[in-house]
């Protein structure tokens, strides 16, 4: 590990409605976030009670959790757009601060993963 450089950057999370899962790609899109991870069919319990992870035939209606690693610079944009959605809809955001090897996959051209990371 001692050639390993590492570089600050911050994980964002979202979670939301699977409804309102397009809303939140097309945010972090025109952010110029480079990628993310989603998760579908969480469960857990809330402000709002215990949520049921799989529907099944539903995907609307189950949660979901957006992934994001990006430099602090586009964090801001994210939580400019997805703080007013959150005055009026379900969800919560997380940011923390990451640690990553490979800088470079964080910038550059949109690449999608759907329930792993690359």
């Amino acid at each position: 590990m001692k050639n390993v450089k590492l570089h600050e950057m911050k994980k964002v999370e979202i979670v939301v409605r699977g409804e309102d899962l397009d809303f939140v790609i097309d945010l972090l899109e025109r952010a110029g976030v480079s990628g993310y991870t989603i998760i579908h069919n969480l469960s857990g319990k809330g402000s709002h009670g215990f949520h049921e992870g799989h529907l099944l035939f539903n995907e609307e209606d189950t949660l979901v959790m957006v992934i994001s690693v990006m430099p602090e610079n586009l964090v801001e944009a994210v939580l400019e757009g997805i703080t007013p959605f959150l005055n009026k809809h379900s969800g919560v955001v997380f940011v923390s601060s990451v640690m990553v090897s490979r800088v470079e996959k964080f910038s550059g051209s949109i690449s999608t993963s759907a329930g792993g990371g690359s």
